[in-house]
């Protein structure tokens, strides 16, 4: 299974990303991301390499890693199952520093060789290149046999373009092609460095270092020092409802798993990966799963050129600091992406609307320069952000709100029509990546649609509940002119 730490969030450039630490005293969490979704169906059967592996590593490293652990196979591929009884809060799988395989591995003459801005996951990836080059006479081989092979990685970053099109409606498509051009500027800079070296990189290709480096970047853990490749780690497979994370203790120069539940004999062992989207997942680390509680949307709201107020607006928006967008990946600040969540219910599940979401949609749609002087002037008075608040004027305040309603509704309507198309494809697919790659697609953009859906109906009755307050005022206002002019 592919593990990684979350320091690839969404949006965020790949070799700038810093990592995510969450400590506790000594301990540093990290919440792992794998390659597929988990399952305790499995078979308990493993290749003689599986049966060498913990041998390998506890002679490697001089220690046990665990007496309650033993690889096996799920329906997604290695997974450690319980060999013995656990209970909650044993220690059940201890990895030391020493095996752990890190960027401060790669060849000194290498490194001497590479700039400033190569970042520790194209370092690490390097190593591995070189590992599997060496192939058996690496100290490593039967670490680097177990990673997944050439088309095993189900990244976006491996799709093809026909692939890549079941996906176009929405965000990750052109994330994937951002990112696709980033990992090539990236070889390109190291290029020059691997030449040196014929001996190791003579026929390395492009394929090769984003297969290397999508290996690392799903699968590697930080510490203090960089980034970390921990074996046997790796094969823990993913529950959401767990609370086990991998733990680092700096101290103790250790990775460990404390078990959160209670495990019989063969029971597969589950940890949690953390709490991200689909979109994030299927760029990332190439899964996703069939409902996810985080899903999200990226959304884009774009400001008429032809509006005469444009200039004003976007000097207001300056001025006012407070960023108005979530995620925002455009140049021009009046194509603005926005994040959207799963509107909060009555249940009280959900994030809502983003205000900052609201607040664009009412910038956009005042049309005097006095509406916008007040804007500007509740902003100064209040918290300094532009439009954070309703408008004064309800019919304003409401076709606001309609606007963000009418892209919504457009946005469903698009999602509805591509899902559509994908399933149509089912009869064409008879398996292979393709047919797994559709149904990863199928769950994203049906998570989005989900989303999109909730944020559709918490609009229509916003504007909706501003509607009838304004026709039950204009009632009593007219009541009100009734009696007097019965008085008169």
């Amino acid at each position: 299974m592919l593990l990684g730490l979350g320091f690839l969030t969404k949006n965020v450039n790949w070799f700038q990303r810093p990592l995510r630490v969450f400590s506790s005293s000594s301990l540093h969490y990290f919440h792992n991301n794998l390659k597929n979704n988990s399952s305790t169906s499995s078979s308990s059967s493993s290749s003689q390499c599986d049966r060498d592996f913990l041998p390998w590593l506890r002679a490697k490293s001089g220690v046990e890693i665990s007496s309650v652990l033993s690889i096996g196979n799920s329906i997604y591929g290695r997974s450690l199952f319980a060999s013995d009884f656990i209970q909650a809060g044993d220690s059940i799988l201890k990895v030391p520093f020493s095996v752990h395989l890190t960027s401060d591995n790669i060849l000194p003459e290498i490194n001497s060789l590479l700039s400033n801005d190569v970042g520790n996951v194209s370092r690490l990836a390097i190593v591995v290149l070189i590992e599997q080059r060496k192939g058996q006479a690496s100290e490593w081989a039967p670490y680097i046999t177990s990673l997944p092979q050439t088309g095993e990685l189900h990244s976006t970053i491996f799709w093809s373009k026909e692939e890549l099109e079941m996906i176009k409606q929405s965000s990750v498509y052109e994330e994937t092609i951002s990112h696709k051009a980033q990992l090539e500027k990236e070889y390109l800079t190291l290029r020059p460095a691997l030449d040196e070296f014929p001996n190791f990189f003579k026929d390395t290709t492009f394929e090769d270092f984003v297969h290397a480096f999508i290996l690392v970047a799903s699968r590697a853990w930080g510490s203090s020092k960089a980034v970390s490749l921990v074996p046997f780690a790796d094969f823990l497979n993913h529950d959401g409802d767990s609370e086990a994370v991998l733990l680092i203790d700096e101290d103790k120069q250790i990775s460990e798993v404390i078990a959160d539940q209670d495990y019989t004999p063969g029971k597969q062992v589950l940890i949690s990966y953390g709490k991200y989207p689909n979109s994030t997942l299927i760029l990332d680390f190439g899964f996703t799963l069939s409902y996810n509680n985080c899903d999200q949307v990226q959304i884009q709201m774009i400001s008429p050129q032809h509006d005469p107020l444009r200039n004003l607006k976007l000097e207001l928006v300056h001025k006012h600091s407070a960023p108005l967008v979530t995620d925002s990946i455009s140049i021009d600040p009046f194509q603005n992406s926005f994040i959207i969540k799963e509107v909060r219910s009555s249940r009280g599940k959900g994030k809502g609307i983003p205000q900052s979401l609201r607040a664009f949609a009412r910038i956009l749609c005042t049309d005097t320069f006095e509406e916008l002087k007040d804007l500007e002037l509740e902003a100064v008075q209040t918290d300094g952000r532009l439009a954070r608040r309703p408008l004064k004027n309800i019919s304003r305040e409401i076709q606001s709100h309609q606007l963000l309603l009418s892209l919504i509704t457009h946005l469903i309507q698009d999602y509805d029509a591509s899902i559509k198309s994908l399933k149509l494809l089912r009869s064409h697919c008879t398996g292979g990546n393709f047919a797994l790659r559709r149904q990863m697609a199928l769950d994203l953009l049906s998570g989005e649609l989900r989303i999109l859906r909730s944020a559709s109906a918490w609009l229509d009755n916003y504007c909706s509940s501003l509607s009838n307050e304004t026709a039950a005022s204009h009632y009593k206002l007219s009541s009100l002119d009734c009696c007097l002019e019965a008085f008169e």
